[in-house]
């Protein structure tokens, strides 16, 4: 079956020939002219999303945040901006790739492919999800609520544990032999530590949300809307 890719673009022209790009090459497309009509459009059906930063009325910044909360595959951003302190920002903020305006359409396709490649093996395992909540295994970065969270080795352990297994309650040995690697520094206190100043960062983020409850003399699991 071929491989869907949302085209979020406001250049009709530019829209247009990537879609005849794109299907002439086996893809399936579906087409948005602003950042609202791609949220609107986009679906679990969808392999890839090529997003361009510069749309109207809402930042590309913005969209990108939106569309990892709702669904993760891979972004490329396309975009005439050259500043490589943007996209760095970008990468921060979840986007796979970046073509820079314009572009070969031989680039263009190789990226897809390299990306649509690395989906399939990598990206669904590296980025864990809940709520608001996006943690990237990879780089060691997290972000709630659309906002970068500092997290410590220990913390980011114990958060990336929760959000691996979000429909389990993680035990206290459990979380000893991943988090502190049988360390003998761990104990009852200095896990209810960390569990108390990961809640309060992300507190912080989204003061309105609940991410970790406790499940008593057992361990904590993720707090789901269910629980």
């Amino acid at each position: 079956m071929s491989k869907k890719i949302l085209i979020i673009e406001d250049d009709a022209e530019i829209n247009n020939m990537l879609q005849i790009l794109l299907r002439q090459n086996g893809y399936q497309t579906i087409s948005a002219y602003s950042g609202t009509e791609g949220m609107l459009v986009h679906s679990r059906e969808v392999d890839l999303i090529l997003l361009d930063l510069m749309l109207p009325g809402r930042s590309g910044e913005e969209i990108i945040q939106e569309l990892q909360q709702k669904q993760n595959v891979p972004v490329i951003v396309m975009s005439a901006v050259h500043d490589v302190e943007k996209k760095v920002d970008l990468f921060s903020l979840g986007a796979d790739d970046y073509v820079t305006k314009p572009f070969h359409n031989e680039e263009l396709l190789a990226r897809i492919k390299a990306r649509l490649k690395a989906g399939t093996n990598v990206s669904s395992v590296e980025i864990l999800t809940h709520k608001d909540i996006v943690l990237n295994k990879a780089d060691y970065y997290v972000q709630c609520n659309g906002r970068a969270v500092e997290l410590s080795r220990h913390e980011f352990a114990l958060l990336q544990l929760l959000m691996e297994n979000p429909k389990r309650t993680c035990t206290k040995s459990m979380i000893y032999d991943t988090v502190w690697d049988y360390e003998n520094s761990a104990d009852d206190n200095t896990l209810n530590v960390h569990v108390s100043k990961l809640r309060k960062k992300l507190k912080e983020c989204n003061s309105d949300e609940e991410y970790i409850e406790t499940v008593w003399g057992i361990g904590y699991r993720l707090k789901n809307d269910l629980h």
